[in-house]
């Protein structure tokens, strides 16, 4: 087994720890894990990341709802719209070269880091609301279809979303957003299964490794507050963001 193998299989640990601690962040690392890390090509890695990630999602989405946390009406309504937009952005991955997709990949993770950096935990619970119908199916859209163009789960998109729009506490939305994230990767996954195969006993390996992470993760997510993680997951996930950027400039501009 290589080095790179090797430290790529220990980095497909924090996928299902990030998954099942805070509702997001694994699918976010999962692309450049694969790419610069584990040396898949980027539309392959796409396709991989969807698999992990709809696998590990679930199984975490499972052991939130023993606890009480998943909001089954909710996140089925955001996951069959997210679908839609899933399977179409699945179809634009392919209009696009390897170097600009991991270019928008960039730009998407550096808004997510933002995002959770300027906005606490404890600071969406305060701004629960009623669901919000119309805006919900839009957010449920843009989601799906940000899964499927870039092999996101998206759940730095969805929790806010199902706070903001779908009326749920903190903690429900974290279990929530793993239903709906997995059922986004299965619509995704299915798009981009018309367009090429990857290698399918790397993914199950991958899958597997993080399947233990979640197990960890949603253990640990009803005994500390995730509030001080997020920071730093958002503070890695900048770094990530601007290396990229960087790695991709010349073969764009």
């Amino acid at each position: 087994m290589s080095v790179q193998l090797l430290v790529g299989l220990i980095l497909s640990a924090a996928i299902g720890f990030s998954l099942g601690l805070i509702g997001g962040g694994g699918s976010t690392i999962t692309v450049p894990i694969l790419v610069y890390v584990m040396g898949v090509e980027a539309h392959q890695a796409i396709g991989m990341s969807l698999a992990i990630v709809a696998v590990t999602s679930l199984i975490g989405a499972v052991l939130h709802y023993q606890k009480g946390s998943v909001n089954l009406t909710t996140g089925t309504l955001f996951g069959l719209i997210g679908m839609v937009g899933a399977y179409l952005g699945s179809n634009l991955t392919y209009l696009f070269l390897p170097e600009t997709l991991l270019f928008i990949f960039a730009f998407l993770m550096i808004a997510i880091a933002l995002v959770m950096l300027l906005k606490s935990s404890d600071q969406m619970d305060k701004s629960v609301k009623e669901t919000n119908i119309g805006k919900a199916i839009i957010a449920s859209l843009i989601v799906g279809l940000l899964t499927g163009f870039l092999g996101v789960g998206g759940g730095f998109l969805i929790v806010p979303a199902l706070v903001l729009f779908g009326g749920l506490a903190m903690k429900d939305a974290i279990g929530t957003s793993l239903l709906v994230i997995a059922i986004n990767c299965v619509a995704g996954l299915i798009g981009h299964l018309h367009h090429s195969y990857f290698d399918l006993r790397l993914t199950l390996l991958i899958t597997i490794i993080a399947v233990f992470g979640t197990l960890l993760g949603t253990k640990l997510s009803y005994q500390i507050s995730p509030t001080k993680l997020k920071t730093g997951f958002a503070a890695f996930v900048l770094v990530v963001g601007i290396f990229l950027i960087v790695k991709n400039y010349h073969f764009i501009f």
